[in-house]
């Protein structure tokens, strides 16, 4: 066992068919690999047989964030040159103040002015240089917020991956988005909970197992390349998250009782992992993370995962392996390579016993 993890061990041949270009035409008939930590055993079964692995009073927990359409292309004031805004987050409501990502950036300067909509019905000025790709944007709006809202959502396109090199489509709209999506706020799907469709959790329900629900609004910070060999100095960026008294309720009853609680994607494992007691059981919270999970890590309360399969080197592969065993993750991806699972955000899932 290795005792001391670096970037390069998270490295893995990956061949280009296994990486999901569509979802699947059912949201609960993707693969799903099941692996059992106790005894290292494999098996392979459809998604929407995880209802097997699961008894009245276990718990499920769901990140019920909803990605909003954050691509947005606009044309440069005088040149007209295309480029492409990527809505991070709000920094100030009343001021239409935005955190941004442009491209290509070289030609965005302080002063310079952006153009949206055929009718350029939507202006911005950039006020501020952040990163190299990163810009503060004020957008130059007369109506009542809502309006401008409701403005940003015409203009914006639902921020599918750059991989899939193409643009999204009304199938795209639906399915970058989980069933249970309610609080707005993120760029990226939490994607192990796009698997679930409103039957299966009917399902869940009706066997008896509890759903607790927490926010953890999915950043690109998620998906930034770790540059570091040391992962202790790899830097996560900070991600919105809300945890209810209800969901902690829930979710302590459960840690009373020895029940099985189920985290699923690594958005709600962070996120739950960013509030524990001393007692070991879940506060609420109000607030931000920048918790960055690799191993060893003792985990407080989930004792069951659902993820994907992620890209390699990536902070959810380290975060996944932290939970399964660094051997057995191995393993496992191993595995779903030689059996044609399909990787990434529409790919196939992992259930981790």
């Amino acid at each position: 066992m290795i005792t001391k993890m670096k970037l390069s061990h998270f490295n893995f041949d990956l061949p280009e068919e296994l990486l999901a270009k569509r979802p699947p035409q059912n949201r609960d008939e993707s693969r799903l690999l099941v692996v059992h930590r106790d005894t290292g055993k494999i098996e392979h079964r459809q998604f929407k047989n995880v209802i097997d692995y699961f008894d009245d009073q276990d718990v499920i927990i769901l990140n019920n964030t909803k990605v909003f359409p954050a691509r947005m292309y606009g044309n440069k004031e005088k040149t007209g040159a295309r480029i492409e805004v990527f809505l991070l987050r709000e920094l100030n409501k009343e001021n239409r103040l935005w955190d941004v990502l442009v491209d290509p950036a070289r030609k965005i300067r302080i002063g310079n002015k952006l153009y949206f909509g055929e009718d350029s019905s939507l202006v911005a000025e950039v006020i501020d240089n952040t990163t190299s790709r990163g810009r503060t944007l004020r957008f130059l709006f007369d109506g009542p917020y809502e309006a401008f809202r409701e403005k940003l959502d015409e203009l914006g396109q639902t921020p599918i991956p750059k991989y899939l090199n193409r643009e999204p489509d009304e199938d795209d709209d639906v399915r970058f988005q989980t069933v249970y999506a309610k609080k707005q706020g993120a760029v990226a799907a939490p994607t192990a909970g796009m698997h679930f469709s409103r039957h299966l959790l009917k399902r869940l329900e009706i066997k008896g197992v509890n759903i607790a629900e927490v926010t953890l609004h999915v950043g690109l910070g998620t998906f930034r390349p770790v540059e570091v060999e040391d992962l202790s100095k790899h830097k996560m960026e900070s991600e919105q998250i809300s945890i209810s008294e209800k969901a902690c309720n829930t979710v302590n009853k459960a840690l009373k009782e020895n029940r099985k609680i189920c985290s699923v994607g690594t958005t709600s494992l962070r996120a739950i992992e960013s509030s524990v007691s001393t007692h070991g059981t879940l506060n609420p919270y109000e607030g931000w993370t920048n918790k960055f999970i690799f191993p060893p890590y003792d985990f407080r309360i989930p004792n069951c995962m659902i993820t994907n399969f992620h890209a390699p080197k990536s902070t959810l592969m380290m975060h996944t392996a932290a939970f399964c065993g660094f051997d057995l993750l191995k393993e496992a991806y191993a595995e779903a390579i030689k059996e044609k699972y399909k990787f990434f955000t529409y790919g196939d899932a992992m259930l981790i016993l």
